[in-house]
């Protein structure tokens, strides 16, 4: 299991993951779907909607947020 904050935002690359670069180590997925499959649920109501808290350019989902989909186990 990934070790997530208790509060905080996550960017879409530590929730889907992101694999390595020859500049950046890769980023294991918390739910392994596709970026357009990510937001195709969320179109839907399937997964969390997003916020802008941070910024107006800077998509972010809440911790408790992505927790609560893990423990429904509707990510599957």
């Amino acid at each position: 299991m990934h070790s997530l904050p208790e509060t905080g935002y996550l960017r879409l690359a530590q929730i889907i993951g992101k694999p390595a670069t020859d500049n950046e180590p890769a980023v294991p997925a918390i739910i392994p779907v596709s970026r357009s499959t990510w937001w195709a649920g969320v179109k839907a109501g399937r997964y969390p909607q997003p916020t802008r808290t941070l910024g107006l350019r800077i998509t972010t989902w809440r911790v408790e947020d992505i927790r609560s989909l893990i423990a429904r186990g509707s990510h599957r």
